[in-house]
């Protein structure tokens, strides 16, 4: 069996230097280490998040990935993982997942833009965006399981617990 195959039609910018002019209008610390790879320093409401992005030129997607400044213990590793599959249920863009090398809580989404004439500005906002928003939800989640030692669903449940009324 033989794979679908058409020419080829990159996005003909680089997204990186359009994401690079956001970064800066918001004063969030950045550095681009070459043409195809910028990381993003912030602090949310929880932690400190790291971001990754790199250019994949070749392939015409941008990748992204939101860090956590968290560490999963081993001992609480598989009852993550278990975590992470009820709260990838609840989102629509991007997954979360365990950085192998960190053994961190992240936050990952690929854009393909092969085939357009690029990312525009809404594209990347939204990104950054439904990210930060995500990871500030679950980052209760991720304390309840990892720092009280609830289970998988008591965790995302009392994370994602709506108040009613006033305080």
């Amino acid at each position: 069996m033989s794979l679908l195959r058409a020419e080829s039609t990159l996005a003909q910018d680089n997204p990186l230097d359009m994401l690079e002019e956001l970064v800066s209008a918001n004063e969030w610390h950045y550095q681009r280490s070459g043409d195809e790879e910028m990381v993003v320093e912030l602090r949310g409401q929880w932690c400190e998040y790291r971001m990754f992005f790199a250019w994949q030129a070749d392939l015409g997607a941008l990748y992204f990935s939101c860090l956590y400044d968290l560490e999963v213990p081993k001992s609480r590793r598989a009852a993550f993982v278990e975590l992470l599959s009820i709260m990838n249920e609840r989102l629509w863009l991007g997954h979360f997942d365990l950085c192998s090398e960190e053994m961190a809580p992240m936050f990952r989404h690929t854009i393909p833009l092969r085939g357009t004439l690029g990312a525009v500005p809404e594209q990347l906002e939204d990104l950054l965006e439904t990210a930060v928003i995500e990871c500030e939800r679950f980052f209760p989640a991720f304390h309840f399981l990892i720092k009280d030692n609830q289970k998988p669903q008591e965790a995302v449940e009392a994370a994602l617990l709506d108040p009613i009324g006033e305080a």
